[in-house]
């Protein structure tokens, strides 16, 4: 009587995966697309480039996509840049500093059609390489990055700083 019920109950649950676990119709899930942004316009990329002590005042900024083509070149003018970036250029870019006098490479991420100034330095460095090892030069991983390079209280972790009555933040004023 036992083997009897032990068989019933496992040709009911055998049966019940069989009958909702395969389906013949599945729908595809679609992935949203994200919108393709490029220069509609020839447009000036300009910034300074510094390091965590000074600004750097010779070296060449590379303009590349994000697989290494390279879009422009052009070299620093006492720490300053400014490089023309052609029409219908796809973003995301790449601005990447090298000097002669270090090995090291600074890089900054290009991912708005319509910001201009872009400065280039070991935070924008380590935000970028942040947001690739989280995917890519998406906008949400350069956000996530760039917040968690910031430190900030938990409890004060606002784009528009201290949530409540300023006076009363660490203590009072100051």
């Amino acid at each position: 009587m036992k083997h009897k019920i032990l068989l019933s109950l496992l040709l009911a649950t055998i049966s019940s995966f069989a009958i909702t676990g395969c389906d013949k119709d599945e729908k595809t899930v679609k992935l949203s697309q994200s919108v393709e942004k490029k220069y509609a316009q020839e447009t000036t990329l300009e910034g300074v480039i510094s390091n965590d002590k000074n600004i750097i005042k010779a070296g060449t900024v590379e303009v590349t996509d994000e697989n290494g083509r390279l879009i422009s070149q052009v070299t620093v003018d006492n720490s300053n840049y400014s490089v023309k970036i052609p029409a219908n250029t796809i973003l995301p870019l790449l601005l990447t500093f090298s000097s002669e006098n270090s090995d090291d490479k600074l890089v900054s991420v290009v991912i708005y059609d319509t910001i201009t100034t872009y400065y280039i330095n070991p935070s924008t460095t380590a935000i970028a390489k942040a947001a690739k090892s989280m995917g890519g030069y998406t906008r949400a991983n350069l956000v996530r990055a760039a917040e968690d390079m910031v430190h900030v209280p938990d409890a004060n972790r606002t784009s528009t700083g201290w949530r409540g009555d300023p006076t009363t933040q660490y203590g009072g004023w100051h």
